[in-house]
């Protein structure tokens, strides 16, 4: 790994090797996001507790301060919308040269193994990487599975991380899952853990982030489950302790209670 490479991944991870990565990408196929109508405005509060932003170029330079930013995983993939026929149908949507001008320290894109667009999307991989590679860009792999929610099991999600290993991404975003070391360890690259749909508590956000770390993962790239809840801060700091400071998930729970608290009582 030469400097320039090395040097964005030291941008993105904390000394520790580990990281916090907060998305806010959504509105790329949802549109305006319930929470995330002003990107922007929803971020200020938390963003401290960030190790990096996972942004589209749009919402990056219309909605985050230049002047007060976390490192930038730069969204380059997209072309199709919920409503479409199918989100799997994605292209790259973002020049590298527009990720070096917009001083990305990373670019990330999703592959869909196992759809019908799992070939383009597999072989853009490929091709962005080369380009990449080429000016030290990370590039980060999200193993995405659109609707189909089911397919995150660990021999699953092993084949799709191991495909953009082999691919040569930098980093793979995947889903956690039961018995999740068999994805950390059958994945030669670090493995960031994706926050999926909204958690029904704390403690479940909690504990799945804490096996995932236990089991291989160097952090996650968690969005929903912080900006979309009640006390956003109050998650975002039990998160950051279970990531950095290696809080359980019942210290974590108590982290955030006491955070919610303070927070009520204003």
């Amino acid at each position: 790994m030469d400097w320039g490479m090395k040097n964005r991944m030291a941008h993105v991870t904390k000394p520790d090797g580990k990281c916090f990565f907060l998305p806010i990408d959504h509105g790329y196929f949802l549109g305006p996001t319930s929470c995330l109508e002003k990107p922007g405005d929803t971020i200020k509060p938390i963003l401290s507790y960030a190790d990096a932003l996972f942004v589209t170029r749009g919402v990056l330079r219309n909605s985050i301060d230049p002047l007060k930013s976390k490192p930038i995983i730069l969204r380059v993939s997209g072309g199709s919308s919920v409503i479409g026929e199918d989100l799997a149908n994605e292209e790259i949507t973002t020049s590298v040269e527009e990720a070096l001008r917009l001083n990305a320290m990373a670019v990330g894109m999703s592959i869909f193994v196992g759809s019908k667009y799992e070939k383009q999307t597999i072989t853009n991989l490929g091709k962005l990487v080369n380009e990449c590679e080429r000016y030290g860009i990370p590039v980060m792999a999200v193993t995405a599975v659109g609707k189909e929610l089911a397919k995150r099991d660990a021999r699953y999600l092993s084949l799709c991380s191991r495909i953009a290993a082999e691919l040569g991404a930098r980093v793979v975003k995947t889903y956690w899952c039961e018995d999740f070391d068999k994805v950390t360890n059958a994945c030669p690259v670090p493995i960031v853990i994706a926050g999926g749909p909204k958690c029904k508590t704390e403690l479940e956000v909690f504990k799945f982030v804490h096996d995932g770390l236990q089991k291989g993962a160097i952090g996650v790239n968690l969005g929903r489950n912080v900006w979309q809840h009640k006390f956003p801060v109050a998650m975002m700091k039990a998160l950051h302790a279970v990531i950095h400071k290696k809080a359980s998930p019942k210290e974590a729970d108590e982290i955030f209670k006491d955070m919610k608290n303070k927070s009520k009582s204003r």
